[in-house]
């Protein structure tokens, strides 16, 4: 199955014309017989964090709003996976939508907002989702610096991992090794749970945030299929299996039950400070 990754420019996140934008990219995707489209965290209205009324941009799903705004994306060849900011019941949510054959298929919260003081609420579920022959997870941006929510959505069966990502910050906090470090992270994700990952970021430069773009598609094995350029758009293409691995490097861990045993203890927190975790010096 091929899929893809647009690289928007960071500026068209705030803009009118950015729904006419990935249409664009729709219709080319179409052209190529590309299944599903992955497009940037919050591509539609920007980050609420950054926005001087974070209200005014958040979509009610519930209402209708969302299938209206991206009704002209309809496509019966194509998916298309896109953030946006979500409200609902009056608070916050950093969304990413699923959006198939002119319906809104399916939904994602993003579990880990990624500023320390944000005004998005952190999601609770970790869906996965099928269109035709793949089964996938979405985890938003800084979602993917956390092993457990690949983890768990691999678990549930997805064969691929889709990345909506905004690397979009102020320029005092931006460098260009924050694309290797996202790369790496795509890599890691890849090879810890035998999926393919498909990041999409934004790029460019506004007069007060800045992005160089770390767009990326990985194969299972670690492998970099695809790499965005710098600091513009760009739209990257794979062709992906869909079939899952009999077998998944790593996740025979149960064969030394202390092992396990040990994993549960630590992730649980069943030891305190009056039964520490047993060290042995070298």
């Amino acid at each position: 199955m091929k899929v893809a990754a647009y690289q928007a420019p960071l500026g068209a996140t705030v803009s009118a014309q950015v729904i006419s934008l990935i249409r664009e990219q729709v219709d080319w995707c179409e052209s190529q017989g590309v299944e599903v489209l992955c497009c940037p965290e919050s591509v539609v209205g920007g980050l609420a964090d950054y926005a001087g009324r974070p209200a005014d941009i958040a979509i009610n799903v519930e209402a209708g709003q969302l299938h209206a705004l991206l009704a002209p994306l309809t496509s019966d060849r194509l998916a298309t996976i896109l953030g946006f900011t979500e409200i609902d019941r009056g608070r916050l949510y950093n969304s990413a939508v699923v959006f198939h054959k002119g319906s809104v298929v399916g939904l994602y919260r993003k579990l880990y907002p990624a500023i320390n003081k944000s005004v998005y609420e952190a999601g609770d579920k970790l869906p996965v989702f099928t269109v035709g022959d793949l089964t996938f997870g979405i985890i938003i941006c800084n979602d993917s610096n956390y092993y457990e929510p690949a983890r768990i959505m691999a678990a549930q069966g997805a064969i691929a991992l889709f990345v909506p990502t905004n690397n979009g910050l102020p320029p005092g906090k931006v460098a260009p090794e924050m694309v290797a470090h996202a790369r790496n992270v795509d890599i890691a994700r890849a090879v810890e749970n035998s999926v393919c990952v498909i990041r999409a970021d934004v790029a460019g430069r506004t007069e007060s945030l800045l992005s160089y773009g770390s767009s990326g598609i990985v194969s299972p094995d670690g492998m970099v299929l695809q790499s965005a350029r710098q600091l513009g758009p760009d739209l990257l293409v794979a062709d992906i299996k869909t079939a899952p691995r009999k077998n998944r490097r790593g996740w025979d861990a149960a064969r030394n039950s202390a092992v396990m045993d040990e994993y549960v203890r630590l992730v649980t927190g069943m030891h305190t400070k009056a039964e520490p975790i047993p060290t042995t010096s070298v």
